[in-house]
């Protein structure tokens, strides 16, 4: 049996790795402290024979002694995905984003390289920044603040991307790199911050729906059925070049706003706040090396998602 490890694995994709891999006949070790996951997320992980769940920091060193599937399975690889990702919490736990994703992604790889397993890091649509050529594509290096407020997520994705090639490249590490733009669904966290959520939680409330800027901005929203789908697709490939997954349908923040009132059937009102810091005001994959290297494509289309998601937070309210 492949056994393999996912940190962040209570997070709101991780726990989606989690059922996806155990329906597909692998044994799984998730490890999380916590910090922004849930133990409720893995509801249904947590009654199969071969899940473990590690609550523990991924910046401490692992004890292999406390991984029995370990002993049990070897190791097939990691899929790194802890890390929180939400604009509210790089203001509240700057520190901790910064940590996980250098000292967390340095002790990973070591790890990976003890067991010559695979390994595939978790990156970011955000290593663009605010991106000067449109739609994104894997050659592009970005357009990112070094010493802005969001900063602590873009430039530590940067450095993790650094990290795992340079091991790819000197280390004979068998590392792949996921840059994954929007993905939304149940799961997420109501107070996350994030488009889908606060304005979900504010439509099912009848609030007004809160947009920072002009809402000109645009963004591509993946569901994330889709998006598990395409990691594990390139989890299993041999691929070491960075690859985009996300949706390229793009949409104004305006255009979300309404069409998630006509699904929710909210009567709520546009309000507009101060833009936020270096936000993007484009955001678009390019996922053609999706496409030809291993034929994925999202499939899930918006408003079918956003039903599911308005029905998930209706019961985390």
């Amino acid at each position: 049996m492949k056994h393999v490890i996912i940190t962040g694995g209570a997070g709101f994709i991780g726990s989606h790795l989690c059922d996806l891999l155990l329906r597909r006949g692998y044994a799984v070790t998730a490890i999380d402290n916590l910090l922004t996951g849930r133990r409720s997320n893995l509801s249904e992980a947590l009654s199969h024979s071969d899940f473990y769940f590690l609550k523990q920091d991924i910046c401490e060193p692992i004890q292999e002694k406390s991984l029995p599937l370990l002993s049990m399975y070897g190791l097939h690889g990691i899929l790194h995905f802890a890390c929180p990702a939400s604009p509210v919490d790089f203001d509240r736990i700057p520190f901790e984003i910064l940590k996980v994703d250098s000292l967390g992604t340095i002790l990973t790889v070591d790890l990976a390289l003890r067991f010559h397993c695979r390994y595939l890091l978790a990156s970011t649509s955000e290593i663009y920044g605010d991106p000067l050529i449109h739609p994104q594509n894997e050659c592009y290096w970005g357009n990112v603040n070094t010493i802005g407020p969001r900063a602590c997520y873009d430039e530590t994705k940067r450095f993790a991307e650094a990290y795992v090639s340079t091991a790819t490249r000197l280390k004979q590490l068998n590392g792949g790199i996921a840059r994954i733009f929007n993905t939304y669904g149940p799961r997420m966290r109501i107070d996350d911050g994030r488009i889908v959520p606060e304005l979900g939680r504010q439509a099912i409330t009848q609030q007004p729906l809160t947009i920072h800027g002009d809402g000109k901005q645009t963004r591509s929203f993946c569901y994330v059925s889709d998006l598990v789908e395409g990691v594990f697709r390139l989890f299993e490939s041999s691929i070491t070049e960075p690859v985009n997954l996300g949706n390229p349908e793009e949409r104004s923040i305006l255009n979300f706003a309404e069409l998630l009132c006509q699904i929710s059937g909210s009567k709520s009102t546009i309000r507009h706040l101060p833009a936020r810091i270096d936000d993007p005001k484009q955001r678009c994959p390019d996922i053609s090396r999706a496409k030809a290297l291993f034929k994925w494509s999202p499939e899930v289309r918006l408003d079918e998602g956003l039903k599911e998601s308005l029905q998930y937070f209706r019961t985390q309210l």
